[in-house]
């Protein structure tokens, strides 16, 4: 099939497409028009690649990742190395969550300073921004 007819059937635009065959993801054949051709596989894929872009995985995550991958879920078959790097992906969105939280904790704590401080010195008259 042609990239039209792939992006059809995934709802994946063809730009899109283009982008996950030049991320490895995807490997089209070229007819001898030089236009790319999909088998079946790639719906399948496409789909693969789309639920593990939900999952969060970025595509050089997905490039390691998709040659383990089978049914639409998709299932991960135990690959190599396979569980080292999602539990690295695991660790980093940990990080940024431990971060967040610590974000949260300051920006709490800074506004209940600054509506106690109003509160304790109602004639206080803060500066004008600049």
């Amino acid at each position: 099939m042609l990239i039209g007819e792939l992006s059809g059937r995934t709802g994946v635009n063809a730009h899109q497409l283009r982008y996950y065959e030049a991320q490895g993801l995807l490997k089209p054949a070229r007819g001898r028009s030089g236009y790319r051709e999909y088998g079946e596989d790639a719906v399948r894929t496409v789909t693969q690649i789309r639920k593990l872009l939900d999952a969060g995985l970025s595509t050089q995550d997905i490039a390691y990742v998709l040659p383990c991958a089978t049914g639409d879920s998709p299932d991960l078959l135990p690959c190599p190395e396979l569980l080292d790097a999602l539990r690295t992906r695991l660790d980093g969105i940990d990080d940024r969550l431990d971060t967040l939280a610590r974000s949260r904790e300051s920006l709490v704590a800074y506004i209940a300073r600054t509506e106690h401080f109003a509160a304790t010195h109602p004639d206080f008259t803060a500066p004008s921004p600049p």
